[in-house]
């Protein structure tokens, strides 16, 4: 967490930390890791998703003013200036009271409330993992599209020169369609997820849920 503000000397905060015995020479304990379905509790979100992409930028402390006006602007595809006061407010209020507290708590967002500061907590690289801050894509998709598109030219100019019998024009069509389709809708489905997912990210998902699936 951010650190509030240092108590006066001689305050009862003090008094406090004495009795408890609390010595500032000694680093506290790491937290242990969050699970992973807090992680896609956390990343199913998109606005939280832009909390963790501004952060990639600038890990803080960052303002909640200067946050919440980046992420309306990325919300309504404008630039900062041509923000309304209601689209600012929106945003600031929606983060303050749900967003950035509940990120708060998994510890991957130090937020002071009192001072209106952010910072990336500890358990932030475990969401960076399945999240791609800058482009809002994972380039492997790129490699899956051109990869099946130049399979699907050379199985073209094999099937124009007769050299697999076994598939007619139309079918060899509706083989590429299928193929096409089906990597779009599995793309669609962990982009509106984890707003930039990858496909090792969806499988690693999908195991967990037919893991889970099998034990209850």
């Amino acid at each position: 967490m951010i650190a509030q503000s240092d108590a006066p000397s001689g305050s009862a905060g003090d008094g406090k930390e004495a009795d408890n015995g609390a010595d500032p020479a000694v680093p506290e304990e790491s937290s242990p890791p969050i699970s992973r379905d807090v992680i896609f509790e956390l990343l199913k979100n998109q606005r939280r998703r832009y909390v963790l992409r501004y952060l990639a930028d600038d890990p803080g402390p960052v303002r909640l003013r200067d946050l919440a006006e980046r992420i309306a602007a990325w919300e309504n595809d404008k630039p900062i200036g041509a923000l309304d006061s209601d689209e600012r407010k929106r945003v600031y209020v929606g983060l303050y009271q749900c967003h950035l507290t509940k990120m708060d708590d998994a510890d991957v967002i130090s937020f002071n409330q009192d001072r209106g500061l952010i910072a990336l907590g500890e358990q932030a690289p475990l969401l960076y993992q399945y999240l791609d801050p800058v482009r809002g894509i994972d380039s492997s998709w790129s490699l899956g599209y051109l990869g099946l598109a130049v399979a699907s030219g050379v199985l073209a100019l094999l099937v124009e020169a007769g050299l697999v019998g076994v598939l007619s024009q139309g079918t060899f069509t509706g083989l590429v369609v299928l193929a096409f389709s089906l990597l779009a809708l599995i793309h669609a489905a962990t982009a509106s997820v984890l707003d930039v997912g990858s496909p090792a990210a969806v499988l690693d998902a999908l195991s967990s849920a037919i893991a889970d699936t099998d034990r209850s």
